[in-house]
């Protein structure tokens, strides 16, 4: 029954997560990216959370991203306690993941097979 309890959380820590670094991250090496959080994973005490981060311009631009993300951590991290009232809030990592850019290579291999 525990599992689904950081599964909750870990769902929306995401859902909070996107909706900062969309509207409220002003630093130059995140908001000209297109960015997506693949996934958001809470250990079971909900003391720490590691948000992996993707770039459809490919995994350097995600990890420019992610440093970013890193310094503005502390303010995320206070907004999503904010917004979820959570007793005790996660401490953040992010880390930058490559699977948009391994899933478009995948989906134009597939494109030039069917040619």
């Amino acid at each position: 029954m525990a599992g689904y309890k950081s599964d909750r959380v870990a769902e929306d820590i995401k859902r909070e997560i996107i909706a900062i670094i969309r509207d409220e991250i002003k630093d130059p090496r995140v908001q000209g990216k297109l960015l997506t959080v693949i996934r958001v994973e809470v250990t079971g005490d909900l003391s720490y959370a590691k948000a992996y981060i993707s770039a459809m311009e490919g995994i350097d631009a995600a990890k420019e991203a992610v440093a970013g993300l890193k310094n503005a951590a502390g303010y995320i991290r206070r907004e999503v306690g904010q917004r979820l009232r959570l007793r005790k809030t996660p401490e953040l990592r992010f880390i930058a993941d490559d699977s948009i850019e391994h899933g478009m290579s995948i989906a134009k291999m597939l494109n030039d097979l069917n040619k």
